[in-house]
């Protein structure tokens, strides 16, 4: 697949400018200003996160309700139910508010939803078992900003909800006691992008400062909280990124039992980052929810004994295993399925298991990049999930085909569905229509998106441990990407991997006395380019390998041209 590669562009007098201010070379200050840090205070506010960078909770909408309906229910020794989506960041938002509500009342517990027999967000099943168990209030999170019906049969029944949720609320708004969703019209809370979890840990913020509970002792959830920040693919800046930096500290200092035991499952070695917490934690906690049930996740996550943990996690691990089967064989049984002639991808198999398609989508845009969903069927009814490309709006796209869906939800890049299967065909010629009307050839083409070019000889420690300092990364503050033209390989350029499909090489140049060790991951296609002392450019990031205890910088590769 051609991508296409995009330089970054800058304003020169603001690059000079800030490099004098800080004292830093052109180079860094190029990437900070890329990242939207155009000043001295910005500078330092970026590099050094402190706690001044949480916004006022007050300001989100509903706060001032939420806190009073908890605290009455507190105070009369209601029942509590702490309600949540089974994925990584519902589970760990029920954990969290879970463990803050427990050291206040013994009238507590959580319930998820299961996946196959109750579906996605607030179920009428789950307000039942909530009245059945004289549960009077239900805190929902991570859902239910959607669920005007749901709540209405809960009123009925006489069980309040207080909702946190932070995905696209639709014109109606559900009748709760408290919503507290920052993307609400006429909510003034100035960051809108909070992941599940961060909404909740707002309110918990908010309860603290009412009920004279000193900060500090609500900054140990900030390890959830970064798991969920880095599962949810949420942008890294503004509090997400202040979370993330002190959700880090948490994980690699003094992490939650649940969390250390998958941290020693996941076997990592070194300093814990946002890319191993997304490809080591995010994966095995997703498991359960994927292939059994998602409360196997939060049992894990509350749980304070070491033996009970370190045997929820086996089961985890062993739930992981399964879904990793199911992953490679729905992509493989898909990839045969796709019309390369459309611009849209919807496939679908009686055989493929509910709880894996969301990867499955992801994996088939690597290869065939356009919006695509994948749907599973149960019981007459076809479930599944959506992913977009770079630029194009999926849940506009799907909105416009809302007369075919019996319910969808979810953000510009994801979302899950739910269709009768008779609509299917429907569905499929619709959902086409909405995507070749609006979306451009440019966001059919993927793409690199380039910090800067740089010369070899530039690469060396020095310049790594400083872009270290730009951690952690995300979203709008992703790993510097850079260029460097006219380079070769010293000759041992060769295809790695159990099925031969990753590259390494040895870079250098003529600017070079020596070569930098590299690695393309997917890239051996590319080996016919660089054979033969063959000149080529190469966009890239900056990487460390760990190998028997030594540390060498390495290449990480993304793309490879010829020269």
């Amino acid at each position: 697949m051609q991508k296409k590669w995009k330089i970054k562009e800058t304003d020169n007098k603001i690059v000079n400018d800030l490099a004098e201010s800080l004292g830093v070379s052109r180079s860094i200050a190029h990437l900070l200003v890329i990242r939207g840090v155009t000043t001295f205070d910005e500078a330092k506010q970026f590099f050094r996160p402190d706690f001044s960078q949480f916004h006022n909770p007050f300001l989100m909408k509903d706060m001032q309700k939420a806190v009073e309906r908890i605290q009455s229910a507190i105070a009369n020794n209601e029942k509590i139910l702490v309600y949540g989506d089974y994925d990584v960041d519902g589970t760990t938002s029920v954990a969290m508010l879970y463990t803050f509500l427990a050291t206040l009342t013994e009238n507590l517990d959580y319930y998820i939803p299961d996946r196959y027999t109750e579906g996605y967000g607030i179920s009428l099943q789950g307000i039942d078992y909530a009245k059945e168990h004289n549960y009077t209030l239900i805190i929902v999170l991570d859902c239910g900003i959607r669920a005007v019906n749901q709540i209405n049969y809960a009123n009925d029944k006489g069980v309040d909800f207080i909702i946190c949720d932070h995905h696209n609320p639709a014109e109606e708004i559900p009748n709760a006691v408290a919503i507290l969703n920052p993307k609400q019209k006429d909510c003034n809370y100035p960051f809108k992008e909070l992941s599940g979890c961060g909404v909740g840990f707002k309110l918990i913020q908010a309860f603290s400062e009412k009920n004279n509970i000193p900060f500090e002792e609500i900054t140990p959830l900030f390890d959830l909280l970064v798991v969920s920040i880095a599962a949810d693919i949420v942008p890294m800046i503004d509090e997400n990124r202040a979370f993330s930096f002190f959700g880090l500290e948490q994980i690699n200092k003094n992490p939650r039992v649940g969390l250390k035991v998958l941290m020693d499952v996941a076997n990592r070695k070194g300093k814990w980052t946002i890319s191993d917490i997304v490809f080591g934690i995010a994966p095995r906690i997703n498991a359960a929810g994927r292939i059994e049930q998602g409360k196997k996740a939060v049992a894990l996550l509350i749980e304070m004994d070491s033996f009970k943990a370190a045997k929820l996690a086996q089961e985890i691990e062993r739930l992981n295993k399964t879904r990793r089967g199911l992953d490679q064989d729905i992509t493989k049984q898909a990839l045969s399925m796709i019309d390369d002639s459309k611009k849209s991808t919807v496939v679908y198999s009686q055989d493929w298991h509910k709880g894996v398609v969301g990867i499955a989508a992801s994996r088939l845009i690597e290869t065939y990049y356009k919006p695509t969903v994948v749907l599973a069927e149960k019981n007459g009814e076809l479930t599944g999930s959506a992913r977009s490309v770079k630029g194009f709006d999926l849940y506009n796209a799907l909105l416009q085909c809302e007369k075919y869906l019996e319910k969808f939800g979810g953000h510009m890049y994801a979302a899950g569905l739910t269709l009768k299967k008779e609509k299917l065909q429907d569905f499929i010629d619709a959902f086409e229509r909405a995507v070749s009307d609006t979306i451009t050839e440019e966001q059919l083409t993927p793409e690199v998106t380039i910090d800067m070019e740089l010369d070899l000889h530039d690469i060396g420690d020095k310049l790594f441990r400083l872009i270290q300092q730009f951690a952690p990364f995300g979203p709008q503050n992703r790993t510097p990407i850079f260029i460097t033209k006219a380079v070769k390989d010293s000759g041992y350029g060769r295809a790695v991997g159990a099925d031969k499909t990753h590259l390494r090489l040895n870079i250098t140049n003529e600017n070079s006395r020596n070569s930098i060790s590299s690695i393309g991951f997917g890239l051996a296609h590319h080996f016919k380019k660089i054979k033969d002392g063959q000149i080529f450019d190469i966009c890239y990031s900056i990487d460390e390998n760990d190998w028997n205890g030594r540390k060498n910088l390495q290449l990480k590769l993304r793309d490879i041209k010829s020269n």
